[in-house]
């Protein structure tokens, strides 16, 4: 290595403890932020913290370098303490080039930690970033403004000049020294925050392992970035955060679409049927058929579909066959897929649908999160069509709705939708690994008998039809979209008998009601504000209320997974608060079928902007309720 970016052993620099740490990663899109962010973050999950993280990404395949929207980001918070969110403000910046800057400076705490990556801070790329021009009509340079070190902790370091020269001397060509600099940025952080290197020279060994060169560059690389720190002087101290307090066991990394795929593994196992999965590829949905394909030999079966339609109906075929029919999308893809939803309902058959909802409406905001499909989960079909709907709340929690889902569809012979996002699909944080045997069961019973069957027939407590293979002598049975005579399940027109089925099959959903655990409460049974929530505002909503609750404040909050139906103890909760206040990243859905069921005066808090809601702004509406009332 240089002696260049290899200097002489230095004297130990003070290090001060944290409790918590905000980071954020930023640079181009093929300047390899996400790989850096994922590899700090198993770091720190290897020091013990607990984590959350927030990848953002453009929809681009290959956004053009150096604009505004081609910047990509990876943000996480890893801590001693509870972790609910990826952060509100930001207490370390480190960007790549101009266009970062400009992207996400505001977000960056007064006194915060700036790194940036001088090399990149040309004229070309100021120019890309639209920076105002001088007198001479060039653009100026924000690093030349002196406000900016006044304000930040500033550190300027030729990160691009330092990576070539530690690769000098290997038979690499200038765009693949150029690659590296992102390792030099991961190392440099990781001396600021003391995280271990081992992980990631592990990751890099892995990852590069039929190619030595590589491998032997990017170690330098990401070395060369921590001897940086450790011995320039512009560092005065670096900081530790301490392994947190967490429950004994096995953990690893978890992302929602990971653990939803896990989730279908497990009910796969346990059930002894086969899950079959159609899709068709859509953001941020398609990397749980990619998860999924890996595992065939866990009972599960894998069809990238030709189009939505086809993915919802093969799922359909599969459930009349036997096994269990899951299919997945996200909003524009549950569209087009309506029809073959509704065609589920009327054969009354099990399914499992994932929509992992991003910004829209049509493409949008293909790669950005949102929560306004809750009314098309909820209504967004022709007839009366109602079917189960369930959220997770955090990455983790995405595998055991899973689960439960698969668990109620063949118990209730109904679709369940579970509504994730694009927040809780890429983000991950410590997940501890379940012991199976705390699994509930999943009975499954095929109808073998022919004596006094009849396919539409019910279960007592359920309402469920029998399940029964196609095949099964003396079982033949007609299904599809045309009414059917209750019990017989012959095609019927009778006027009265479609009235009878229609809300037959809306009492069934209903009866799910009757699997729902009474609701926790954060927080005491009765008080000024009730915080409402559901889906992947679970962690902003929490680290909100915990906050109001320190200082003394009645305020509590409840997190909805079971939507349709309700829980049956929502109405009593409800009124047991002055206020109630339902935080969404959609413009008012939730809000809207609490007061419509319940008679409440609650009061929104919206905000659609691609991103998950920050905690300090649910604070202060959480302040602004209090405030009204007195």
């Amino acid at each position: 290595m240089s002696d260049t970016v290899m200097p002489a052993p230095a004297v130990a620099k003070p290090r001060r403890t944290l409790t918590r740490a905000v980071i954020r990663f930023a640079g181009d899109s093929g300047d390899g932020m996400q790989v850096t962010g994922e590899q700090f973050t198993t770091e720190a999950a290897w020091a013990g913290n607990d984590i959350s993280t927030l990848p953002n990404f453009p929809a681009e395949i290959r956004a053009p370098a150096g604009t505004l929207f081609g910047v990509s980001s990876f943000q996480l918070q890893f801590g001693s303490q509870r972790v609910y969110t990826p952060g509100d403000q930001l207490d370390a910046l480190v960007v790549m080039n101009p266009a970062a800057l400009k992207v996400h400076l505001a977000d960056l705490k007064p006194g915060g930690i700036l790194v940036v990556n001088t090399a990149a801070f040309d004229q070309r790329n100021l120019e890309k970033a639209g920076y105002p021009k001088d007198e001479k009509g060039e653009p100026k340079n924000p690093l030349a403004d002196p406000g900016l070190a006044e304000k930040y902790r500033l550190y300027q370091v030729d990160i691009g000049a330092m990576t070539k020269k530690s690769l000098e001397d290997l038979p690499l060509n200038v765009k693949e020294k150029e690659r590296c600099k992102n390792f030099f940025a991961l190392g440099l952080v990781s001396w600021i925050y003391t995280r271990p290197l081992d992980p990631t020279l592990d990751a890099i060994k892995k990852r590069f392992a039929k190619n030595p060169t590589f491998v032997e560059a990017n170690i330098r690389v990401l070395k060369a970035g921590h001897a940086f720190g450790e011995t320039a002087e512009m560092f005065s101290e670096h900081y530790g955060i301490e392994a947190a307090e967490m429950p004994p066991g096995v953990y690893r990394s978890m992302t929602g679409n990971r653990a939803l795929a896990w989730g279908l593994l497990a009910a796969a196992e346990r059930t002894k049927i086969p899950i079959v999965y159609g899709a068709y590829p859509i953001t941020p949905a398609s990397s749980i058929l990619e998860e999924l394909a890996l595992h065939k030999r866990w009972r599960v079966r894998t069809f990238q579909a030709e189009d939505e339609i086809a993915a919802v109906t093969s799922a359909i075929g599969a459930s009349f066959g036997g096994a269990l029919g899951v299919t997945a999308s996200s909003g524009p893809g549950i569209a087009l897929k309506g029809e073959g939803i509704g065609l589920a309902v009327m054969a009354e058959l099990p399914l499992v649908i994932f929509d992992i909802q991003r910004g829209g409406p049509s493409t949008g905001l293909p790669t950005k999160t949102e929560q306004a499909d809750l009314m098309q989960a909820l209504y967004g079909r022709n007839s009366e069509s109602p079917i189960v709907v369930i959220a997770p709340c955090t990455p983790g929690d995405c595998f055991y709705i899973a689960y439960e889902a698969v668990r109620i569809a063949i118990k209730y012979m109904v679709p369940v939708m579970v509504l994730s996002d694009g927040y809780l699909a890429n983000g991950s944080e410590p997940w501890l690994i379940p012991d199976v045997k705390t699994l509930p069961d999943i009975p499954v019973a095929f109808r073998t008998e022919k004596d006094g069957f009849a396919p539409y027939m019910r279960d007592a407590a359920t309402l469920a039809r029998p399940w029964v293979r196609p095949g099964t002598p003396g079982l033949e049975h007609r299904i599809g979209g045309i009414e059917k005579q209750d019990v017989t399940g012959n095609i019927s027109y009778e006027a009265d008998n479609h009235d009878l089925m229609v809300r037959t099959r809306a009492e069934k959903v209903r009866r799910v009601a009757q699997e729902i655990p009474p609701t926790v409460i954060n927080g005491k049974e009765s008080g000024d504000v009730l915080v409402v929530g559901w889906g992947g505002t679970y962690g902003a909503i929490t680290a909100a209320v915990e906050e109001a609750q320190m200082e003394g404040k009645a305020v509590a909050s409840i997190h909805i997974r079971h939507l349709n139906p309700l829980p049956p103890d929502l109405g009593q909760i409800l009124r047991q608060y002055r206020r109630v206040l339902v935080p969404e990243i959609n413009s008012g859905q939730l809000v809207r079928v609490l007061r419509a069921e319940y008679l409440v005066d609650a009061v929104g808090f919206n905000r659609v902007r691609g991103m998950p809601l920050a905690s300090q702004e649910i604070l202060e509406a959480i302040n602004q309720l209090l405030e009204a009332k007195q």
